[in-house]
């Protein structure tokens, strides 16, 4: 009998070393405070899974301040253009990392009518709106931020005539890890006027590593048959052309500088690709499409777009011009990233052809996006 107590003690006790030695499970969500803006504290959220793939967010205009995925060889690197400080985002011409709205991408001349009524925004792209204004757009003002289990979630009350748009907008957006390398984002809204709303992820990534060189040997492919061509002023003419025959074919993989530089109108105007792709509409069973596939052929990095959004803003950094210093003093180039932005198309309102944007009251706005990232 005493030789089993003993042995029952020197198990337990050899259980309770191993338990003691083990290292703890990472957390996988953490919060540090990030500074204030306009006397709002801001919080950095930090989500990490059990392969190391970390995503950092925080509350002020809900951006996304770094990704670090591993290579092909389980090197981890930041994939998205930022900055290492809040102050480096205000301003954030660019939008690195924003949630942009209330309406993602372009109003023409900063106008559009509802029910009879015509409403008149702030002009911030020549005649346009872009990205919802000039001021208290989604990019530019602090969220309320909840940490969730695997995630957080950001939420703003857009007041009625924000901006020139209409009606209390309740915007919730969440951001999720999971343990398949995927960051979801869910888009949740509800107003009590009726109003346009479109919103979109604005990240600028490079999957060879954030500041190290440009895009152009990346590999794409963007599951759309048809984009939507714009005027001068990149607003869409109203036609869904197809991409068969010109330098915006990318349903089959092609380096995104093979064709960037052709003298094709549609990349004159745009100064290369900043074009909406109109998605082909084949959902899986969980009500998403594929929206596109990037590979980058040196680290192995790969990223897929999935979206219940009807269209992919496709946009090559044509804009950054080496004015925007980046996270280690890295300076961000022409075509030093790129973005995929799921959305609606650009200019909805004004064009009753294609998808609604107009939320109602009594109705809730829900679209989801998902990031999944891999290598090899």
């Amino acid at each position: 009998m005493v030789r089993a107590l003993v042995f029952v003690f020197l198990v337990s006790a050899a259980i309770a070393v191993l338990a003691f030695d083990r290292p703890a499970t990472k957390p996988s969500l953490q919060t540090q405070p990030f500074g204030t803006h306009n006397g709002k504290a801001i919080t950095l959220y930090t989500l990490t899974n059990s392969h190391g793939v970390e995503v950092r967010a925080m509350n002020y205009g809900g951006i996304i301040v770094s990704i670090r995925v591993p290579d092909r060889n389980g090197q981890l690197a930041d994939v998205v253009l930022g900055h290492e400080t809040l102050e480096g985002y205000i301003p954030n011409p660019p939008y690195l990392g924003a949630i942009v709205g209330r309406y993602a991408n372009r109003i023409a001349n900063g106008t559009f009518t509802l029910d009879g009524k015509t409403y008149t925004l702030p002009k911030n792209d020549g005649p346009n709106t872009l990205h919802g204004g000039t001021t208290r757009t989604f990019d530019r003002v602090v969220w309320d931020g909840e940490a969730l289990k695997n995630g957080v979630a950001f939420t703003y009350l857009s007041k009625d005539g924000e901006e020139g748009f209409p009606g209390n907008l309740r915007i919730k957006v969440t951001y999720t890890l999971t343990e398949a390398n995927e960051l979801m984002v869910d888009y949740e809204a509800t107003t009590d006027k009726a109003t346009p709303i479109n919103v979109s992820q604005h990240s600028y990534f490079n999957l060879a590593g954030e500041g190290n060189g440009d895009i152009l040997n990346h590999e794409i492919m963007i599951n759309a048959d048809r984009f939507t061509p714009v005027d001068k002023n990149l607003i869409p003419t109203g036609e869904l052309r197809p991409v068969k025959g010109t330098p915006l074919d990318f349903t089959t993989p092609t380096r995104i500088g093979a064709r960037i530089d052709d003298k094709y109108e549609q990349l004159v105007l745009g100064h290369g690709y900043d074009h909406n792709f109109v998605i082909n509409s084949k959902p899986n069973q969980n009500g998403m499409k594929l929206a596109a596939r990037v590979h980058e052929p040196t680290s192995g990095r790969s990223l897929e777009v999935w979206t219940t959004q009807p269209g992919v803003q496709f946009y090559t950094g044509n804009f950054l011009d080496g004015s925007v210093v980046g996270k280690q003093g890295h300076i961000y180039k022409r075509r030093y990233g790129f973005c995929l932005e799921t959305q609606h198309f650009p200019d909805s309102p004004n064009h009753p052809d294609f998808p609604t944007t107009i939320l109602k009251p009594g109705e809730t706005f829900r679209e989801k996006t998902v990031f999944k990232f891999e290598a090899k």
